[in-house]
């Protein structure tokens, strides 16, 4: 895009847009005068920094919850490392926030008329108000380096995303309105105060969920052998139909000589692991879950202070993921025995950090859970009389994240012993193996799962 096309109004355009009827001056400020210099006096570059002052007279039942929507302000960022922190530390971390952080939380104009300043601003059309943004010039410019990458298959040798490459989807397809303003998540009490109805990303209902579009595609009744074997609690849709993701690692925050803030990132790469679910709940039920590890590190605030993070263990590093890769058919969907005893695709303890195992006890995954024995396809004749059926295990699951014989057969509940922890009268470290012989699916089994059984 030239310079200018980023400042030049279209006046045809604007002429047909209902904002045209509002003067400039209404919401940029300035003086509605010919001299140059003197229109722009006082002038605000954008107005709807305060959505309530400009907006809220037009769209009363968006702009006031602006303040409140995750677009706008950091209590994503907030939540998270306040938590790996204490009070006293607190105002380092915005200290920090406000340099790194503040430039990439945007505004209604940002999204509806011009590109988000943290990408170099500029109008996208004219100053046309675009109901709904641009994937690329907006939300993909923002949300780049993982979801742009991902669902347009910029990683070699990795396709984009089934839902753009056969039927053109973009972000709005999926991600709504109410989602975007934040409105979907937040109640308004009698006395006006607002507050969110949701603790994170993954609380609450599924929106958008992938049973929206498929519903007679998922779980029991599918026809689909391997939906209708796994159902809809032990995995999510994304374990078997998502591919190698972006994992980071260490991110520093960095300041140049003149003073400018950046990020240096020190490793990524790109993976695909199933961990436990940190979160399960009645609405994402799951065992298990691709996970991904975040950009963080106890050491990430630095340049700002000694030992900010002071409580990093607090949360894992491995989270929770749901990656814009979908495929219809991957490495997993190839046979059950791609996931079922192979190690190489959990989030085993071997592929964790030493110094971050204990923070992510309740992701890692002991041992890829083994075919039950005598497992088989039931056969089952369609049109063409060999279409296979629903498979049937022959004998109760070895899964090690089942709750042991006796305790609760509820998916949501604990187990009565954690498998993660130390057996009684054992060493007091979960990570230790107990003395005469493990039973901690932590260590390694007598026999190796994967070696080939006797001739």
């Amino acid at each position: 895009m030239e310079v200018w096309e980023k400042v030049l109004i279209d006046p045809a355009l604007l002429a047909e847009d209902v904002h045209g009827y509002i003067p400039c001056t209404d919401c940029h400020g300035g003086q509605d005068v010919p001299d140059k210099a003197a229109a722009h006096d006082g002038m605000v570059r954008d107005p709807s920094v305060d959505a309530t002052a400009t907006c809220g007279s037009c769209h009363p039942n968006i702009a006031p919850f602006q303040e409140y929507s995750l677009h706008n302000n950091l209590a994503g960022y907030d939540t998270r490392l306040y938590a790996r922190s204490m009070p006293e530390n607190h105002p380092v971390i915005e200290e920090g926030e406000s340099y790194h952080c503040q430039n990439c939380h945007t505004t209604c104009g940002q999204c509806h008329v011009s590109q988000p300043t943290s990408v170099g601003g500029g109008l996208i059309n004219g100053h046309d108000f675009n109901r709904t943004p641009s994937m690329s010039r907006q939300c993909t410019a923002c949300h780049g380096s993982r979801v742009k990458n991902e669902y347009t298959g910029a990683h070699e040798g990795i396709p984009g995303d089934v839902h753009l490459r056969s039927a053109r989807m973009t972000c709005t397809d999926c991600h709504t309105g109410g989602d975007m303003h934040g409105t979907d998540y937040l109640s308004v009490a009698e006395d006006g105060s607002v507050s969110s109805t949701v603790g994170h990303r993954y609380d609450g209902a599924q929106a958008p969920s992938c049973e929206s579009c498929h519903q007679d595609q998922v779980g029991i009744g599918s026809g689909n052998p391997y939906h209708e074997a796994h159902g809809t609690e032990i995995l999510s849709c994304q374990t078997c139909h998502s591919v190698s993701y972006i994992n980071c690692y260490d991110c520093h925050l960095e300041r140049s000589e003149d003073d400018v803030p950046f990020y240096r990132l020190q490793e990524e790469y790109l993976g695909f692991y199933i961990g436990r679910n940190p979160l399960r709940s009645a609405e994402r039920p799951y065992r298990y879950v691709p996970v991904r590890h975040v950009p963080t590190f106890p050491d990430l605030f630095q340049l700002y202070g000694e030992d900010v993070l002071n409580n990093f263990d607090a949360l894992s590093t491995w989270t929770y993921a749901t990656p814009h890769n979908i495929q219809r058919n991957t490495p997993q969907t190839a046979s059950c025995e791609t996931c079922h005893g192979n190690d190489a695709l959990f989030l085993t303890p071997d592929k964790v950090r030493p110094d971050e195992l204990q923070a992510n006890l309740a992701v890692v995954v002991p041992s890829a859970p083994p075919l039950p024995e005598a497992y088989q396809f039931m056969p089952r004749a369609g049109e063409d009389g060999t279409r296979p059926g629903a498979a049937q295990p022959a004998t109760p699951s070895v899964d090690p994240l089942d709750a042991p014989a006796g305790g609760s057969t509820d998916p949501l509940d604990a187990p009565a012993v954690d498998p993660l922890d130390a057996p009684a009268g054992g060493s007091a470290d979960p990570l230790d193996a107990p003395a005469g012989g493990s039973t901690d699916p932590l260590d390694a089994p007598a026999v190796d799962p994967l070696d080939a059984p006797p001739s």
